[in-house]
């Protein structure tokens, strides 16, 4: 699942910084960045981002105020370098309220909470009873998402690792293939591999073990896997 993403700062260090960690986030997608609430407020009126980083302290129109206006689909995060402000903004529903200088592990927690959200949403509409048909060998197979350990991609084509040792091949992209699956339970950790996480027991070295089977964390997807990783570990 990818999210349309939006930035309203009006100091363009912080939105440049917002925005090289969406570019680097595989989930999101940049479809504008604003420096002003009033600049904004067509576009995101007319065609709605699922998810808004808005600063609170703006001329003319703060973000709380602006928060207010907005269609009930956008998610919201606060990102704002005064902590006096982090009541108000949750009573406008913020998913999250980051304080500025923001780091990129406090961005993936933040970003997978609005993530879930809409995960849950798409489960409950789409994928109530958590399984899906796959075209292997001229016929349709079923496939459940508790089944599955982790998929490797193979050119054209996918194969999927059940949790019974039974291998399937489908003509899919994995491009496809992660747009569908719900995430953050199923992530990319490399071009080749997509990872069912809640059945990863065990990680050395940046790499995720399925008994004698090793997936690797490539360079590209580690910033969000370890910082999933991080959310979920007890220091």
């Amino acid at each position: 699942m990818i999210l349309t993403t939006a930035i309203i700062d009006d100091e363009p260090l912080a939105a440049q910084l917002l925005e090289s960690y969406i570019k680097k986030t595989p989930y999101l997608q940049l479809t504008g960045v604003y420096n002003s609430a009033i600049t904004a407020m067509r576009d995101l009126r007319e065609q709605p981002v699922q998810l808004l980083l808005l600063d609170i302290q703006m001329p003319e129109l703060s973000g709380i105020e602006f928060a207010k206006i907005l269609p009930a689909e956008t998610k919201i995060i606060f990102t704002t370098a005064f902590p006096q402000y982090a009541i108000e903004g949750f009573k406008v529903s913020a998913v999250d309220y980051l304080l500025k200088p923001i780091a990129y592990n406090d961005f993936i927690r933040a970003t997978d909470k609005v993530l879930g959200l809409f995960a849950n949403v798409q489960q409950q509409h789409v994928n109530k009873s958590r399984f899906m048909y796959i075209k292997s060998d001229y016929k349709l197979v079923r496939v459940d998402y508790d089944d599955i350990l982790y998929i490797e991609g193979l050119k054209d084509y996918v194969r999927f690792y059940l949790k019974s040792g039974e291998k399937i091949i489908s003509l899919m992209s994995m491009k496809k293939l992660e747009e569908h699956l719900p995430q953050p339970e199923f992530m990319r950790t490399h071009r080749s591999y997509i990872v069912h996480m809640t059945e990863a027991r065990f990680v050395d070295r940046l790499r995720i073990v399925f008994g004698e089977q090793y997936i690797p964390i490539s360079e590209n997807f580690k910033e969000v896997v370890v910082g999933y990783l991080d959310s979920h570990t007890l220091a």
